[in-house]
């Protein structure tokens, strides 16, 4: 049985891209969302895509999923299976001005998650992702992201069914993930959230997973992680960000992490 391997690449001088190749990997994640627009190709084997909604898309070698800003979603192989894939994050605010330059529209946070089989997208995706990590020049790299972006119109390809827009049930929700967003993420609580807009907790959990696609509980460790992945990138160690993050210890912070993220936060720290 081959062994399972994991890389990242990235590099400061192109700070709006992260990309990763997992092989034979056997990770399973759990329900989360990215603050950037992700694409992920599976390249071997096969796994089960879900969204915010129900059902499941399964994809094979050769396919594409493309996933806007906090759409929530998880990708995983069969059971008992291991599978190769790779992933592309891109910041959405670079993204959005990219694509206004070019004249196509980009999706907006929380849109649906869109499925393409067409193999030449699938093989210029694979040739991007081979500069990215090749020796190739920032400028090249930086150059082939643009194009690549701006030769293909992603709202082309078919919106995901299993993953409809979920809609907000309460001005309230919005409001109050603008002030998740503002705070100290490791003081915030259920019971905190629920008094912050005059609503019981179970009232607050139906309508804020009817909004995000996620408990609060769930938001909120998602968004931990997701400002871990940013703290990690500044060089901050293990512990320091797992104090900063509200986890009990630092090896707690590194379960949930891998869970997320799919490598470890050392692996994350460490790639360049």
């Amino acid at each position: 049985m081959p062994a399972a391997r994991s890389v990242l690449w990235r590099d400061p001088a192109l700070p709006w891209v992260e990309a990763r190749r997992a092989c034979h990997s056997r990770a399973c994640y759990k329900a989360h969302s990215h603050p950037t627009f992700s694409i992920g190709a599976v390249d071997a084997g096969s796994s089960c895509f879900t969204g915010a909604g129900e059902g499941e898309e399964r994809l094979s070698p050769g396919t594409l999923v493309l996933v806007p800003a906090q759409r929530v979603h998880a990708c995983n192989p069969h059971p008992g299976q291991a599978w190769s894939y790779q992933m592309l994050h891109i910041d959405a605010a670079w993204l959005a001005q990219m694509r206004l330059e070019s004249g196509l529209a980009a999706a907006q946070p929380g849109a649906p998650a869109r499925i393409s089989r067409e193999p030449a997208l699938y093989r210029d995706f694979c040739e991007l992702n081979a500069l990215l990590f090749s020796a190739a020049s920032v400028a090249e790299k930086g150059a082939a992201l643009v194009a690549f972006l701006g030769d293909h119109d992603f709202a082309a390809q078919p919106a995901c069914p299993a993953a409809p827009v979920p809609e907000l049930t309460k001005p309230a929700v919005h409001g109050l993930i603008k002030y998740i967003e503002a705070q100290d993420l490791a003081q915030l609580s259920l019971e905190h959230l629920a008094n912050q807009v005059g609503m019981g907790r179970y009232q607050l959990i139906r309508a804020f997973r009817a909004a995000t696609g996620l408990t609060p509980h769930a938001y909120l460790l998602n968004a931990r992680i997701n400002h871990g992945r940013l703290l990690l990138r500044e060089g901050l160690g293990l512990a320091e960000v797992a104090y900063r993050l509200g986890f009990a210890d630092q090896s707690h912070f590194q379960r949930v992490f891998k869970h997320h993220v799919g490598v470890t936060p050392g692996q994350y720290r460490q790639a360049q």
